[in-house]
Protein backbone atom coordinates (compact mmCIF):
# COMPACT_ATOMS: atom_id res chain seq x y z
CA UNK A 1 0.00 0.00 0.00
CA UNK A 2 3.13 2.39 0.74
CA UNK A 3 3.85 1.71 -2.71
CA UNK A 4 0.83 2.85 -4.12
CA UNK A 5 0.74 6.25 -1.81
CA UNK A 6 4.61 6.74 -3.36
CA UNK A 7 3.72 6.67 -6.78
CA UNK A 8 0.55 8.96 -6.44
CA UNK A 9 2.49 11.49 -4.27
CA UNK A 10 5.83 11.77 -6.12
CA UNK A 11 3.56 12.11 -9.42
CA UNK A 12 2.04 15.40 -7.93
CA UNK A 13 4.75 16.79 -5.89
CA UNK A 14 7.33 18.81 -7.65
CA UNK A 15 10.02 18.78 -5.15
CA UNK A 16 10.20 14.98 -4.80
CA UNK A 17 14.19 14.57 -3.17
CA UNK A 18 12.01 16.68 -0.03
CA UNK A 19 9.21 13.77 0.64
CA UNK A 20 8.99 11.47 3.60
CA UNK A 21 7.10 8.61 4.69
CA UNK A 22 6.73 7.73 8.60
CA UNK A 23 4.55 4.61 8.93
CA UNK A 24 3.34 3.99 12.34
CA UNK A 25 1.82 0.58 13.08
CA UNK A 26 -0.83 -0.22 15.69
CA UNK A 27 -3.16 -3.57 16.32
CA UNK A 28 -6.13 -1.95 14.28
CA UNK A 29 -4.67 -0.02 11.90
CA UNK A 30 -1.15 1.43 9.61
CA UNK A 31 -0.95 5.04 9.73
CA UNK A 32 0.89 6.63 6.71
CA UNK A 33 2.40 9.95 7.17
CA UNK A 34 3.45 12.04 4.01
CA UNK A 35 5.61 15.11 4.99
CA UNK A 36 5.89 17.85 2.11
CA UNK A 37 7.66 21.00 1.44
CA UNK A 38 5.72 23.82 1.88
CA UNK A 39 5.34 24.41 -1.79
CA UNK A 40 3.89 21.31 -2.62
CA UNK A 41 1.34 21.03 -0.02
CA UNK A 42 -1.38 22.61 -1.89
CA UNK A 43 -0.52 20.07 -4.97
CA UNK A 44 -0.89 16.84 -3.26
CA UNK A 45 -3.67 18.76 -0.91
CA UNK A 46 -5.82 19.85 -3.64
CA UNK A 47 -8.66 22.51 -3.73
CA UNK A 48 -10.48 22.14 -0.70
CA UNK A 49 -9.04 18.38 0.16
CA UNK A 50 -10.22 16.78 -3.19
CA UNK A 51 -6.76 15.55 -4.22
CA UNK A 52 -6.36 14.28 -0.40
CA UNK A 53 -9.60 12.80 -0.03
CA UNK A 54 -9.13 11.17 -3.40
CA UNK A 55 -5.86 9.54 -2.09
CA UNK A 56 -7.33 8.07 1.06
CA UNK A 57 -10.20 6.75 -0.70
CA UNK A 58 -7.84 5.11 -3.28
CA UNK A 59 -6.51 3.44 0.02
CA UNK A 60 -9.35 2.47 1.46
CA UNK A 61 -10.59 0.97 -1.64
CA UNK A 62 -7.42 -1.24 -2.13
CA UNK A 63 -6.81 -2.19 1.17
CA UNK A 64 -7.62 -5.97 1.47
CA UNK A 65 -10.56 -6.77 3.62
CA UNK A 66 -8.91 -8.92 6.30
CA UNK A 67 -6.12 -6.74 6.01
CA UNK A 68 -5.53 -3.53 9.12
CA UNK A 69 -6.96 -0.17 7.73
CA UNK A 70 -4.67 2.56 6.36
CA UNK A 71 -4.59 6.03 7.22
CA UNK A 72 -3.17 8.87 5.34
CA UNK A 73 -2.12 12.11 6.68
CA UNK A 74 -0.08 15.01 4.68
CA UNK A 75 1.94 17.18 7.09
CA UNK A 76 4.05 20.10 6.19
CA UNK A 77 7.51 19.26 6.75
CA UNK A 78 9.68 21.05 9.47
CA UNK A 79 12.90 22.58 8.35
Amino acid sequence: MLELIKYIVEHLAEEKDQIEYRVEETEEEITVTVLLADSDMGKVIGKQGKIAKALRTLVRATTPKDSKKYNVEIEERAE
